[in-house]
């Protein structure tokens, strides 16, 4: 097996000695061990004052415990980048605030978690949902959105984590033909949301050209992802010119490049299909070059360790 040494980086540039692209984790493991709990609206809002406590003091205290897991999980597989789940927290960002609240009172044991990923050298970032649209026509829709991101802002804060792209938050642009928006929006958001934020390419909405204008304007990082560019283009491989250019310019939005953080997938069925598989079995050539890469495949850990055996093997 490839052997990965985490650093410690979130302060600092990259040893020279780091040749190797650092393979990340997407929230759970193909495995049961990392697995989280969770509540929906609908049954939450059914229980007494009392029983929305009790039970989400218990659903966090659990999560709590399965994040330091998934961290010890990364340590013991040489993971050196874990991509959070979105809803670790479920229900905190409600009118009752018990769930803030809950979390407050655990701010010394979620400190511990940043501390601890700090100690390992394991990065730790995260995916909101897809319900946040800053480039939304609807303002209601644009004001859900920023609390949603400050809702997560805040949990990276109790988690002791950096407000920088370190610790990024990375989102989509949303609604189609609405960079300026997009861009007036980022521009207004507080310290906490902004300073982390990144913008990744899609399918649909925004190609990489247009998400990176964005970037530029508003001054954050382009999380570029291979597999929508080819897909939104409709190229029949990673190594068409283009993959490579796009690569090249989104690093170029990253103040410290040895931060900056791409994704891959591959299509189940087809090369451009949407869907992701189960493995990598295809990789860009030019990704040899990322210091970062969110392996966004069906069986999590079992791609990682298969893109390690026959990708980063052969460098």
């Amino acid at each position: 097996m490839t052997t990965i040494q985490c650093q410690n980086l979130a302060h600092q540039q990259r040893s020279p000695q780091t040749i190797l692209p650092n393979l990340g984790l997407v929230c759970i493991t193909a495995s049961q061990q990392v697995r989280f709990k969770t509540i929906t609206r609908t049954r939450y809002l059914k229980l007494s004052f009392e029983e929305r406590e009790s039970t989400l003091r218990l659903l966090y205290q659990n999560n709590l415990q399965r994040l330091h897991d998934a961290l010890t999980f990364c340590e013991e597989n040489q993971i050196c980048l874990y991509r959070m789940s979105s809803g670790l927290f479920p229900m905190n960002d409600l009118e009752d605030q018990i769930g803030e609240n809950i979390l407050e009172e655990m701010s010394v044991d979620l400190s511990k978690i940043g501390q601890r990923a700090s100690a390992l050298g394991i990065r730790m970032v995260l995916h909101p949902d897809q319900y946040v649209v800053l480039s939304s026509d609807s303002p209601e829709v644009v004001q859900t959105s920023i609390r949603i991101l400050a809702r997560h802002a805040r949990d990276l804060d109790l988690l002791g984590l950096p407000r920088s792209p370190w610790s990024l938050m990375n989102i989509h642009g949303g609604k189609s033909q609405r960079a300026a928006q997009l861009v007036k929006v980022i521009s207004q958001l507080p310290a906490a949301i902004k300073n982390r934020l990144t913008l990744e390419n899609d399918e649909y909405a925004y190609s990489a050209d247009e998400i990176l204008a964005v970037c530029q304007e508003a001054e954050i990082p382009l999380v570029f992802d291979a597999h929508h560019h080819i897909c939104h283009e409709n190229l029949d491989s990673y190594n068409d010119p283009s993959v490579a250019t796009m690569f090249e310019a989104a690093r170029s939005t990253w103040k410290n490049p040895d931060w900056q953080l791409v994704h891959i997938s591959n299509g189940e069925t087809a090369f451009n299909d949407r869907k992701h598989s189960n493995l990598i079995t295809a990789m860009p050539d030019i990704y040899h070059q990322a210091p970062w890469i969110e392996v966004e495949a069906k069986h999590k850990e079992e791609a990682i360790a298969y893109l390690r055996d026959w990708w980063l093997m052969g460098q």
